[in-house]
């Protein structure tokens, strides 16, 4: 982009007035000084203020699996807004919110078909957090209270989410007032050992058996839930050692222990399955969702829970009375049910989950084809997810990577980073070419910073 362009999308920027949105996970007053602006998105990519195409290589924030601006979504949620905007799911409820449910149900692995609705990853994990500790108080093991969670783990923005999580930046201001009780694994992610490893690396499994380290420290009976990422996304794209999760089943297993797997990013498709439980074959006890549940149209999540616990909780309940006193105003939103059915339907009748499989490895080839490019120094990828993690510079963390997503950006290739990694999570429905221009864009831009 020249600089008459240049000059021309920031005199369109200003003429808004940015003062009063206060941007969550941004740098305000450096976006404010150069704003970048979209007016619409379709299919693979976003139009900015100034007209011009840039291809979405991380589906908006992971969530916008099926493609932007989906007809059948957009009219689903016309028609339904048009019908009824909103009805209550406390002592109500309307048939949308039932049809969901099912439809979700019918994705998640066997036995996990109780679904409880929230509007957001962070509210599927409280909810996550607190079924949990409801269940294990309804069966009589009300002393269950410890949580764990893992280093640079994220689990959204809740106080249960960054006490579980282990994002330092997401704590640190916070840190006198997260709850109580909770401990955190190891993150697995070694470079040292596992550096450039496609897929699943081979070094780490033994990172699990961290876990009953923690456990004899604090006394098992004392734990409620582990909480994991199957695949972490936020903290840079941190694939599981092959075993790893195998191995968190069967130490929780073994000592009672609810094991939750966090899936707001890899649920509907990331990995070429319908889950990362699924790809894994690691069944979890509690499962978090939101993003491509219904191709972030409408702000939805929700929790899918085994059978067994959702029983355990309601038979041991009140007569007549509430059983979980937990929810949210907007729990099953009908416009949100509505968009997630179509996006469901999208889903099946594309099988976006197998296009998902079918371009991983042309992925893994494209952003592995990446090593030897300067400051590379780490690759990570599985599914259609990667991560490439960057050399930085002394004294300046994060600043190589945010010149390479500037650089993307300007030449048509919106990327995500986190410190100096740049992360990618491309829409399910992409081709050979998008993989083309992805990577050739951020080949281009790795050899111009320095």
């Amino acid at each position: 982009m020249n600089n008459v362009t240049d000059a021309k999308h920031l005199q369109q920027a200003q003429e808004l007035d940015l003062s009063n949105f206060w941007m969550p996970f941004t740098a305000n007053k450096q976006f404010k000084a150069a704003p970048r602006l979209f007016k619409k998105a379709k299919g693979m990519y976003y139009t900015t203020v100034d007209d011009r195409q840039v291809i979405d290589a991380v589906a908006g924030l992971w969530c916008v699996n099926a493609g932007h601006c989906r007809e059948e979504i957009a009219h689903a949620i016309a028609n339904q807004a048009s019908e009824m905007d909103y009805a209550p799911t406390f002592q109500m409820g309307h048939p949308l919110a039932f049809e969901a449910a099912s439809r979700v149900a019918e994705v998640m692995p066997a036995g996990m078909d109780r679904i409880f609705f929230a509007n957001s990853g962070s509210e599927a994990v409280d909810s996550a957090l607190k079924i949990a500790l409801a269940y294990h108080r309804a069966r009589g093991e009300g002393q269950r209270t410890r949580l764990i969670g893992r280093e640079r783990g994220y689990h959204g923005v809740g106080f249960g989410g960054i006490s579980v999580g282990g994002i330092v930046a997401n704590r640190k201001a916070f840190s006198a007032n997260l709850i109580p009780g909770v401990d955190h694994m190891p993150a697995t992610l070694s470079i040292e050992h596992a550096a450039f490893s496609r897929g699943q690396p081979a070094w780490g499994a033994h990172l699990a058996d961290e876990l009953e380290r923690i456990l004899n420290l604090h006394d098992p009976s004392t734990v409620a839930a582990v909480i994991v990422e199957p695949v972490a996304g936020s903290a840079g794209v941190l694939i599981p050692p092959q075993g790893y999760l195998q191995r968190l089943r069967e130490i929780c297993t073994k000592h009672g222990i609810l094991l939750i797997f966090d899936e707001v990013i890899t649920g509907f498709g990331r990995l070429g399955k319908a889950t990362a439980s699924e790809y894994f074959g690691v069944t979890p006890d509690l499962l978090t969702m939101a993003k491509a549940i219904n191709n972030a149209a409408i702000p939805m999540g929700a929790v899918a829970a085994k059978r067994e616990i959702y029983d355990t909780i309601v038979n041991n309940g009140p007569a007549n009375g509430i059983e979980l006193f937990h929810g949210y105003t907007y729990s099953a939103h009908p416009v949100a049910a509505a968009a997630c059915l179509a996006a469901q339907d999208i889903y099946e009748r594309e099988a976006l989950f197998e296009r998902a499989a079918q371009m991983a490895p042309k992925f893994e080839a494209a952003i592995h084809d990446l090593k030897g490019e300067p400051y590379v120094k780490d690759i990570r990828n599985l599914g259609l997810v990667g991560g490439v993690e960057l050399e930085s510079r002394e004294g300046q963390p994060g600043t190589r990577a945010y010149d390479a997503f500037l650089h993307c950006f300007k030449n048509g290739v919106m990327v995500r980073f986190t410190g100096d990694i740049l992360a990618f999570s491309p829409p399910l429905i992409l081709d050979e070419s998008h993989i083309d221009q992805i990577f050739s864009t951020v080949r281009a831009a790795l050899r111009a910073v320095h």
